[in-house]
Parts: structure tokens; C-alpha cells; sequence
């Protein structure tokens, strides 16, 4: 009787008597098998260039410390000194946009908000525009160089109107009992201030600035608010 020769399969080639579905399954093994091995070694590699890269360069950051923090302050004073000049660039652009625009020409907004543009370009600190129905007068608070709170009342009128005394004491109701100021001024894109308007503010010890008074210092010819001459 005779018997059938063993058959020794190679590992390499699918056998003859598999299933083809077992064929491609082995052969998506193998494929797997040699991505693993290639990411393997390409982490190898990266992990080997970044330990030269650390042994290469420590010791002339060890010889070089000096150095190596004047270049980083320099970074940070240079960082520091861009975003100062931005904020300066910002500044120069809003005055030259206020310049160019009439402040009568202006929104009763727009006007309160170019109005705190040049009490921070002249040095006033916390500037707030608070305007509204709720604002009780104060449209535009903040602190003067010296530190006194001022609160600004701005009257967006026409030009050729005077402001009369009922706004002035309306203002002057609040300024400081209400909002604790220590400078109170109403501004306003009108020509004059009635002869009681003066009155009150006098009596008050409200300052008024006008749209000459306003004009000078805008131009930076005139004083700035909390400048102005007591009434």
C-alpha cells in the first residue's frame, strides 16, 4: 500500500488546501505586522535624534546661561514693547479720528465715547462711558491724573443753542451726592450756557465747558476739565 509524501508547506506561500478567506486573513496579519514594525522604528528613531539633539545642545546652554537669558529678556521686552506701540498706534488713531470728525456732527453716543477718548489721551485712568437712560447724569466717569474722580455730564447740542439752567441743576442734583465727585463738569457742543445756567453752576461749584472751551482742548490749546477755572 502505498502512502501519500508528507507535504511540508513554506511559511512564505499560502497553502493550497487553505480556504482563500483564511489566505487573506494571514495576509493582513503579516501587512499589520510590518506597519507596527516600521512606526516602531520610526519612534526609535525620533527618540534617538531627540537625545542627540538634548546631548548636543545642553552643554552649550550650560556654557552660554548668560546668554541664553538675555536673549530670552530681549524676546520679552521686545513682546512688551510691540504691544505697547499697538496700544499707542490705537490711541494716535482715535485722535486723529476725533480730529477729523466734528464733535457736533456726532451721536449724543459717539460724542460721550469721544469724550473719554480725550480724557485718556490726557492721563485719566479708569475711564468709563456710563451713559444711558440710568446713568443719572454721569455719562463718563474716571480719575484724573491727580486722582480725583471726575464725572463728566455731556450735552450733544446744536451749536447754536444755549444750554439752560434746568439741565445744569439736574446734573448738579446728582455729581456729587449720587456719584461722589470730586471734579463735576458738564461739557457740551453748544455755543454758551444761559446767564442762570452760570448761576447754578456757580453756586454748585459745577464747572461748564462749552464748544470753544471743549475745541481748545480737544486741539490741546485749552485746559483739560478738571483744569478749568472754578465757577
Amino acid at each position: 500500500m502505498c502512502h501519500p509524501l508528507p507535504v511540508i508547506a513554506c511559511p512564505c506561500c499560502p497553502s493550497p488546501w487553505a480556504p482563500a478567506g483564511q489566505d487573506r486573513t494571514m495576509a493582513r496579519r503579516r501587512g499589520r505586522g510590518r506597519s507596527g514594525e516600521a512606526a516602531a522604528g520610526a519612534a526609535a528613531m525620533t527618540m534617538l535624534a531627540g537625545v542627540v539633539v538634548a546631548v548636543r545642545v545642553r552643554p552649550f546652554l550650560a556654557a552660554h546661561s548668560a546668554l541664553c537669558i538675555g536673549v530670552g529678556a530681549g524676546v520679552v521686552v521686545a513682546g512688551a514693547g510691540w504691544v505697547w506701540w499697538r496700544f499707542r498706534a490705537a490711541r494716535r488713531e482715535r485722535a486723529r479720528a476725533l480730529a477729523a470728525l466734528g464733535h457736533a456732527s456726532l451721536t449724543p453716543r459717539q460724542f460721550e465715547v469721544a469724550l473719554a477718548g480725550l480724557l485718556e489721551r490726557d492721563g485719566c485712568s479708569r475711564v468709563r462711558v456710563s451713559g444711558g437712560s440710568g446713568d443719572l447724569g454721569a455719562d463718563v466717569v474716571a480719575r484724573c491724573p491727580d486722582r480725583r474722580k471726575i464725572v463728566v455730564q455731556a450735552k450733544r447740542y446744536d451749536p447754536t443753542r444755549a444750554v439752560g439752567s434746568e439741565d445744569v441743576q439736574k446734573f448738579g442734583g446728582t455729581a456729587f451726592v449720587v456719584h461722589h465727585a470730586d471734579v463735576a463738569v458738564l461739557i457740551t457742543t453748544a455755543a454758551r450756557f444761559t446767564p442762570a445756567a452760570r448761576g447754578y453752576a456757580r453756586t454748585a461749584g459745577i464747572r461748564l465747558m462749552p464748544a470753544a472751551a471743549l475745541a481748545a482742548w480737544h486741539t490741546g490749546t485749552g485746559p483739560a476739565p478738571w483744569d478749568l477755572p472754578r465757577p
